[in-house]
């Protein structure tokens, strides 16, 4: 059988959602080819003739991209089966179908994505296969040889001036947490899988040699399992001493498991992404975070000790968010020495509804609530201030054309500062906060619960 498998966008990183099944794949006898829409073309070249064609949709955005890049696709291989796997494709099962999707595959997708393979080429098209699945997967070797080098994707910068190449890795699948507005918990329901180790550090050796100076871990907690992570991030030092690398961690777990911190930052680890959400503690509650405003600035001190910077995320916009609430964040973030730390587009995330989200059980959120909106890929809400709305819509356009412009990190801020003055009629000035360098972050900003941009709708 003759494979496409296309990534529609996965925030600047090589997807391992490509590489991973390719090998696989492979192995089994059939012909792969790969597709990043973040960095190539989609040439009909490529899929005229193609049996098979997977979209991988792990977020959001990466969702959206496919459901406008789906016509294009079928109109260039009429004959192929589609295929869509990955987070998000479960929770669009339905638009996906309408889009021409025959097989949709949520959680561990590798096995039903060979056995949905095996069956088109029997000649049978109606899908057996879970929607669902978390069996065990026997992971292989990524083959990233045929993806773009990791050169052309998102960098390192450190602060010094002097871009690192940058590897994407994974050690763990889903999560143990159950925090309802995650697209996780809906697929996952709680569980977490560890990758063998000896396979999470093959796959940075050979990105290593493929140039990596930095890996990015994309789980969605290092520390679900803190064993686990220890002992990759010790053999790996143990062998490259000189890489760095950058994971993601909750604020409930850098605080139960701080005595960590000090061998992370030992190993390389250079900062740390943790969904902070808010610092609202109405909202953590509704977002079942299990941490308050108080403890992530309890995290925050414990990180600056040990020397490894925070990244916090937020999704800056809920029905509960008041214009007052969100003036209080950009000024706690002046006050924490933050502002730099925050991506703007962290500043503009409207929350996210997708079906199946936990968080459409809260009967707090049911006054907010409209139908499922199939350009969103979600429900829609409404602020009960419509100030509020009309907030975020500014501050994502503001955001948007910044990115685009590549302004820096102080220029927005204060932009969003202005626009929130004006929100509440107020003109406070800008609180004076000593701003220093950005600390170690990757040159792609975007982030996966954002909406996509026109331009990013429009590249592929």
């Amino acid at each position: 059988m003759r494979v496409v498998l296309i990534s529609p966008y996965e925030i600047g990183r090589q997807p391992f959602g490509l590489a991973e099944p390719a090998a696989l794949l492979r192995a089994a006898g059939h012909t792969v080819e790969c597709v990043d829409l973040s960095l190539e073309r989609l040439a009909p070249e490529t899929l005229a003739g193609a049996d098979f064609i997977g979209l991988y949709v792990a977020m959001h955005t990466a969702t959206r991209i496919a459901i406008e890049a789906l016509p294009r696709i079928r109109a260039a291989a009429p004959e192929a089966h589609l295929c869509a796997y990955g987070l998000y494709a479960p929770m669009n099962e339905g638009l996906l179908r309408e889009a021409g999707v025959g097989t949709v595959l949520g959680g561990e997708f590798e096995p039903g994505l060979l056995r949905a393979i095996t069956r088109v080429a029997g000649g049978e098209s109606r899908q057996r296969e879970p929607l669902i699945s978390h069996e065990r997967v026997a992971f292989v070797l990524p083959a990233r040889e045929d993806l773009p080098p990791l050169a052309r994707y998102a960098r390192l910068d450190a602060g010094d001036g002097v871009e690192r190449v940058v590897g994407f890795a994974e050690a763990t699948r889903g999560c143990r947490h159950l925090c309802s507005h995650c697209p996780v918990v809906p697929v996952y329901l709680g569980r977490f899988r560890a990758l063998p180790l000896d396979l999470v550090l093959a796959d940075v050796r050979q990105q290593v040699a493929a140039g990596a100076q930095h890996i990015s871990f994309g789980d969605p907690d290092f520390f679900n399992g803190p064993t686990h992570a220890r002992r990759l991030v010790h053999a790996m030092h143990a062998e490259f001493p000189d890489l760095t690398f950058d994971c993601t961690i909750k604020i409930e777990h850098l605080l139960r498991y701080a005595a960590l911190l000090p061998v992370l930052r030992e190993a390389g680890c250079l900062f740390v992404t943790s969904a902070v959400e808010s610092l609202d503690d109405r909202v953590l509650r509704l977002f079942g975070k299990d941490h308050t405003a108080e403890d992530f600035e309890r995290a925050l001190a414990l990180m600056r000790e040990a020397g490894i910077a925070l990244a916090p995320t937020f999704v800056a916009f809920t029905p509960w968010t008041s214009l007052g609430g969100y003036r209080d964040l950009l000024a706690a973030l002046v006050r924490l020495r933050l502002v730099n730390a925050v991506p703007p587009v962290q500043l503009a995330i409207r929350l996210l509804l997708p079906l199946g989200s936990h968080l459409l059980r809260e009967s707090e959120l049911q006054p907010h609530l409209g139908d499922f909106d199939k350009h969103l890929l979600g429900h829609a809400w409404t602020h009960p201030d419509p100030r509020v709305d009309a907030l975020q819509a500014r501050v994502q356009s503001l955001v948007a054309r910044a990115e685009q412009e590549e302004l820096a990190r102080e220029a927005v801020f204060a932009a969003i500062w202005a626009e929130t003055q004006a929100a509440l009629g107020e003109s406070e000035p800008l609180p004076p906060y000593a701003a220093g360098p950005p600390p170690p972050h990757l040159t792609e900003q975007w982030y996966c619960c954002a909406e996509p941009t026109e331009q990013q709708l429009l590249a592929f």
